[in-house]
C-alpha cells in the first residue's frame, strides 16, 4: 500500500524538527485519517516524557527523546504506529493481536485506532528502552542468524 502523499512540498516536511511540519503533514492527510492522526498525536504527547520533541523523521511525524522513539503515519488504506523497536511489538503481541503487525509497525484502519490506553502503554514502554541496547540486541541477533545459517557474520574478524 502506498503512503498518502502530503500536499506540502517534501522540503517542508522531510527531516524537519519543527512541530509545525507535523501540523503540515497532518493537514495534508485526507479524512478520516486526519482526525485519527490528531487523536493519536495527542495520546502520544500525553504519554511522552517531559523534554520530548516532535518533528518529521523518516518522512513521518515522530516524537523524539534521546533520538526518535515513536512515530505515526497515514497511508492509502490504513494508519500505522512505529514504536521504533521490534521489542515493543514483541512484548505487547497479546495486546496487539487484533492489529496487523510486522517487526517495527502496527497497522490499523484509518478510522479505528488502538485504544488510548494501549497507545499510552506502548509509548511508556518505549521510553524506558535504551536506544544503545536496541542496536546491540539487533546486532547480536544478526550475528546469531549468520552463524546459524553457516555464514560468516559481516563486520566481524574471526580469529
Amino acid at each position: 500500500m502506498k503512503k498518502t502523499k502530503p500536499n506540502a512540498p517534501a522540503s517542508r516536511v522531510k527531516g524537519n524538527d519543527d512541530p509545525k511540519a507535523v501540523d503540515q503533514y497532518i493537514a495534508a492527510v485526507p479524512e478520516p485519517a486526519r482526525s485519527t492522526l490528531k487523536k493519536v498525536r495527542a495520546i502520544i504527547r500525553s504519554a511522552a516524557p517531559k523534554g520530548a520533541t516532535e518533528g518529521i523523521s523518516y518522512a513521518i511525524p515522530t516524537f523524539k527523546y534521546k533520538g526518535p522513539f515513536f512515530g505515526y503515519a497515514a497511508f492509502s488504506h490504513h494508519c500505522s504506529l512505529f514504536p521504533m523497536s521490534g521489542r515493543i511489538i514483541e512484548a505487547f503481541k497479546t495486546d496487539l493481536k487484533n492489529f496487523q503487525t510486522s517487526k517495527g509497525t502496527i497497522r490499523f484502519p484509518v478510522d479505528k485506532p488502538p485504544s488510548a490506553a494501549l497507545v499510552k502503554k506502548l509509548v511508556r514502554a518505549r521510553v524506558v528502552l535504551d536506544p544503545d541496547v536496541d542496536s546491540i540486541v539487533s546486532r547480536i541477533a544478526e550475528v546469531l542468524d549468520s552463524v546459524l545459517e553457516g555464514r560468516k557474520p559481516s563486520g566481524l574478524t574471526v580469529l
